[in-house]
């Protein structure tokens, strides 16, 4: 038997395609988490949500569209960053050592690294790129 998790707190925002959106986007998430007194995991949050907006920038949102930022809290406590974009294509974390690590996919090695989990789901059209971090006494899910 499962039992369902929760969502206790969901907060989102509209974003359109312009550079100071990544900083707003980081603001806000700054913003949400005091508010949800998440401000221990500030640090890792923040950049990836930059991370994710600055890549639904530059290669999921079309000239004119917007990109959304999601963030929730469940009541096991996870916490979850999601940017949905109307972009097509999948991104891939680069292979260690290879040419694409030089420039493009470094921030995805970030995401990576700070995240306890991420992943990309559909969206019609476009995709979900999301990260998820378990709560700071837990090692991962139950």
């Amino acid at each position: 038997m499962h039992k369902e998790i929760q969502t206790l707190c969901a907060r989102t925002v509209r974003y359109r395609r312009e550079r100071r959106s990544v900083p707003l986007a980081r603001e806000f998430a700054r913003h949400v988490l005091a508010d949800w007194d998440l401000e221990g995991r500030a640090d890792d949050v923040l950049l990836c949500v930059s991370e994710l907006a600055t890549n639904a920038l530059l290669h999921g949102v079309p000239p004119g569209r917007e990109y959304r930022l999601c963030l929730s809290l469940y009541e096991d406590g996870l916490l979850r960053a999601e940017v949905h974009d109307s972009g097509g294509g999948e991104p891939r974390v680069p292979v260690r050592g290879g040419v694409a690590e030089e420039e493009c996919g470094r921030g995805l090695l970030l995401v990576s690294a700070l995240a306890d989990k991420w992943g990309v789901g559909e969206r019609d059209p476009g995709k979900i790129v999301w990260c998820e971090w378990w709560p700071e006494f837990r090692d991962g899910p139950r």
